[in-house]
């Protein structure tokens, strides 16, 4: 899928309830979060299984400090809305090197 969904997005937009559970579920923050649509590479897909009630996508990339994420989001008026996050599976890293 191309980049192209995130050409106008201005911004991030937070739930508490879903930052909080990324943090406890998988120690993963925010800040971590948002920085994998800094870098590159960056693979975005639709989440079509999961995409009942509005689009969503899932991302696959790293942080600054190279932690490589597994990401679900959609965009809400022009901003990435973090659904949830955790590290990479095997199988995920292997489609990410690729």
């Amino acid at each position: 899928m191309s980049l192209d969904i995130l050409k106008d997005c201005i911004g991030f937009q937070w739930d508490d309830g879903n930052s909080e559970k990324n943090w406890i579920s998988h120690q993963v923050t925010k800040s971590e979060c948002e920085q994998i649509f800094f870098n590159q590479p960056l693979v975005i897909e639709d989440d079509e299984r999961h995409s009942k009630a509005e689009k969503r996508y899932y991302s696959l990339g790293k942080t600054d400090g190279e932690r490589k994420l597994f990401v679900v989001f959609t965009v809400r008026d022009n901003l990435i809305r973090i659904i949830s996050a955790r590290d990479m599976s095997k199988k995920e890293r292997e489609v990410y090197l690729k």
